[in-house]
């Protein structure tokens, strides 16, 4: 997905052109830290985790797409524009998507079995995405 590709789903209604804030970039980001380093503990469920894990990357990857100047209207967009926001390839997109999928089931089927294998991907691949939007300059005051 290129920029060219953010600005048609602007076109399309999936996005809105909105400029970012210094204040809700750094936020975003400080969340996420947290989260995933709560998600790194194995004292709590898998099911914490993996919702930890998730929420995670979701802020980091909301916040390259708003640092881009764009604000989704549904939450997995933030995941397929990893390649223009983030400079990400499907290897780690890809995961979150299926991950995305997962989170759902929970949230409105009562779905609760959590694949260890998943969550372990989800944790590697929000690692990497917080190594990616960490080197990200935040928005001007």
């Amino acid at each position: 997905m290129s920029d060219e590709n953010l600005k048609n789903l602007v076109n399309v209604g999936k996005l809105k052109a909105e400029e970012c804030k210094r204040s809700e970039f750094v936020g975003l980001v400080t969340s996420a830290k947290r989260r995933l380093a709560d998600a790194r503990d194995q004292v709590l469920s898998p099911e914490s985790r993996f919702d930890l894990a998730y929420n995670a990357a979701h802020g980091f990857a909301l916040a390259a797409l708003r640092l881009k100047g764009y604000r989704p209207n549904g939450r997995y967009l933030v995941f397929q524009a990893l390649a223009s926001t983030a400079g990400l390839g499907p290897e780690i997109w890809r995961v979150l998507a299926k991950c995305h999928s997962s989170r759902n089931l929970v949230e409105y089927e009562g779905y609760s079995e959590v694949d260890e294998k998943l969550l372990g991907d989800l944790i590697r691949c929000t690692t990497v995405l917080e190594s990616v939007v960490g080197k990200l300059a935040p928005p001007p005051e």
